[in-house]
């Protein structure tokens, strides 16, 4: 008579591979929402920063032309201050 063997590996899925398969697709999820969050937050961030940069880039094109009244203000000033000392020793 002859001896039923015994499959020693089991048919079919078995709990340990399912815990397995479950573990690793946490990893994913977890990998990939970390990912996703970093990269809004960098996105975010970017856009404040490129905000602030041409805010600046105005307020120094501002400063320029606010430099250049000022002087255009004083050499007007010097101009008609003479003028006025011209006339006052006349």
């Amino acid at each position: 008579m002859m001896k039923k063997v015994k499959n020693k590996n089991p048919n079919g899925i078995t709990f340990g591979m399912i815990s397995i398969i479950f573990m690793s697709v946490s990893i994913v999820l977890i990998l990939t929402t970390i990912k996703i969050y970093v990269s809004n937050q960098i996105y975010y961030e970017s856009k404040k920063v490129n905000k602030l940069q041409r805010e600046v880039e105005t307020l120094r094109a501002e400063r320029v032309i606010l430099r250049q009244n000022v002087e255009s203000l004083k050499f007007k000033n010097r101009v008609t201050d003479t003028i006025f000392d011209i006339r006052e020793h006349e």
